[in-house]
Parts: C-alpha cells; sequence; structure tokens
C-alpha cells in the first residue's frame, strides 16, 4: 500500500531541517569551492589543491574566513531545500499522468523543481559569493553592509545577476540528483530494518549528488564568475557564451574549477539532506497522522 501523501507543512518542515544540517557541516567546502572557481588559471598565489587552499586561507585569514559568508545560504536554506522537496512532490502530482515511467517522471520533476528553486536562491547566492571572494576583503563589514553597497552601487538588477545560470546549475542538478536516487533505490537490495533503509538512502543520495554535481560543475563555475563581477566592462554574461570562452581560455578542465571540493560537500552532502529528510518525515508520520 503506497505512502499517503505529506501535508504541505510537513514537506516544508523536514526539507528545512535537511537542508540547515547539510549546510552547517558541509559549509567550509563551499568557500573552498567558491575560491577555486573565481580563481583564473595562472593567477599569482593561486591554491594548487584542496589542501593548500585549506592551509592557506586558515593562515591568512583565520578559521572564520571558511564560514564567512554564511549568514545568507543559512537564511535561504531553508525555504530552499523545502522548496526543493515542495515543488519535487506537486510536480510529481502533476506530471504523474503524463509519464509513466518512474525514471523519466522523477527527472522531469528534478527539473521543473530545479528551476523553480533557483528564483529563491539567486540573491542570497550573489551575497554569498561576494562575502566568499577574498578579492572583497575589506570591502563589506558583513552580510547587511554587503546586502546595501550592491543596493547602491547596482541597484534591484544587481541583485539578480547570474540567474540564467544559476537556473541551468539547480536544473540540471536536480535532474541528476532525483532521477539517480530512483535509479539506484531500484538496483539497491530491499532493507528490511531501519539501518538497512537509511543506509541504502545514503548511498543514494550520495550517488545522486555527485551525479548532478558532474552535470551543473560548468553552470555553477560561471554563475560563480558572473555574480563576482563588480564594475563594468563585464567579460561574462549568458551561460554558454561564457563557458565557451572559459573552456577557449583557460582549456575545458576550467570548467570544473572547485570540482573536488564541490563534490565532497553535495554527493555525501545529498546523502546527509536525505537521510535527515527521511528520518524527520518518518518521525512526522509516525506522531503527527
Amino acid at each position: 500500500m503506497a505512502e499517503k501523501p505529506l501535508p504541505l507543512w510537513m514537506n516544508v518542515t523536514a526539507g528545512a531541517i535537511a537542508g540547515v544540517t547539510e549546510i552547517l557541516v558541509c559549509y567550509p567546502l563551499d568557500v573552498v569551492k567558491t575560491r577555486f572557481q573565481l580563481q583564473v588559471t595562472g593567477a599569482e598565489n593561486a591554491y594548487k589543491n584542496l589542501g593548500d587552499a585549506f592551509t592557506k586561507i586558515v593562515k591568512q585569514e583565520g578559521p572564520a574566513a571558511l564560514y564567512r559568508g554564511i549568514l545568507p545560504p543559512i537564511m535561504v536554506e531553508a525555504p530552499k531545500r523545502a522548496i526543493k522537496f515542495t515543488a519535487n512532490e506537486e510536480y510529481t502530482r502533476f506530471y504523474k499522468p503524463y509519464f509513466k515511467d518512474a525514471q523519466t517522471l522523477s527527472i522531469v520533476t528534478g527539473m521543473s523543481a530545479g528551476l523553480t528553486e533557483s528564483v529563491v536562491v539567486v540573491s542570497p547566492d550573489l551575497i554569498k559569493i561576494r562575502l566568499q571572494d577574498k578579492r572583497n576583503a575589506g570591502r563589506y563589514t558583513g552580510t547587511a553592509d554587503c546586502v546595501a553597497k550592491i543596493w547602491a552601487e547596482e541597484g534591484f538588477a544587481g541583485f539578480w545577476k547570474g540567474v540564467e545560470a544559476t537556473a541551468y546549475r539547480h536544473i540540471f542538478w536536480n535532474a541528476g540528483y532525483f532521477g539517480c536516487i530512483q535509479a539506484v533505490r531500484s538496483t539497491l537490495p530491499k532493507a528490511d530494518t531501519k539501518e538497512g533503509k537509511m543506509f541504502n538512502n545514503f548511498v543514494a543520495g550520495t550517488i545522486g549528488g555527485t551525479v548532478g554535481t558532474i552535470l551543473n560543475t560548468p553552470f555553477d563555475v560561471v554563475k560563480s564568475r558572473v555574480q563576482g563581477q563588480i564594475t563594468a566592462p563585464f567579460k561574462y554574461n549568458w551561460s554558454f557564451p561564457a563557458i565557451a570562452t572559459i573552456a577557449r581560455e583557460e582549456g575545458f578542465g576550467a570548467l570544473y574549477k572547485g570540482f573536488v571540493p564541490k563534490v565532497l560537500r553535495l554527493g555525501p552532502g545529498g546523502g546527509i539532506l536525505l537521510v535527515t529528510f527521511d528520518v524527520v518525515t518518518t518521525y512526522m508520520r509516525k506522531n503527527f497522522m
């Protein structure tokens, strides 16, 4: 017998708890990822690898720099993750009559949920990028000051810089993530215990997060470059011309800058997200339904 769909408030609450848990555990990797993506090939004092990046950031800027810019993603993480799971549930209901294959349904609903999610996160992500960028050390005193200066210098439109690349990033990640979860779950041996189900969810979430990261990293690099630009003329604008520019000037590998910290975050992070969401929703079904 199929489980009864969760009410909206339960999806929102469970998604929020899952998202905040993931970001608190994995945020330093996001800072390092952004530093790599903003780093142009051949730059002076460039980070050589993950260990070198962590060492230089802590040595030159202090351990707190690994959590610089965490407030905007924390503030948006609850609605972002809530929207990810809620929109996925709602789109599943909408598309189900048109797509009978579960795998295709998962991919289509994931892509639609990603597009919806991107509208919510683009402005907080821009603020986060500005605060994480080491070139802006001393430019902003904090989140509120960053918001005020973007408004004063770039206007309302400044907060929407990179929205196209953000949309592609979320569409591709969600398609890979939700699509893989369905496929992996059907491949793994059926779990008969609570621990076995949790393990299967972690494996499915980790693989889904990794595949999603492989698909969306070039758009994430472009998003970081676009949002990191403050003064005109702007070198990077639309996603596909920017991808072509980066590949031509820095090589194809530059489109995967920051991939290691990103996949370390979004691979296991995807597992943490799914397990936490499952634990919270199981508790809610038991106690509130």
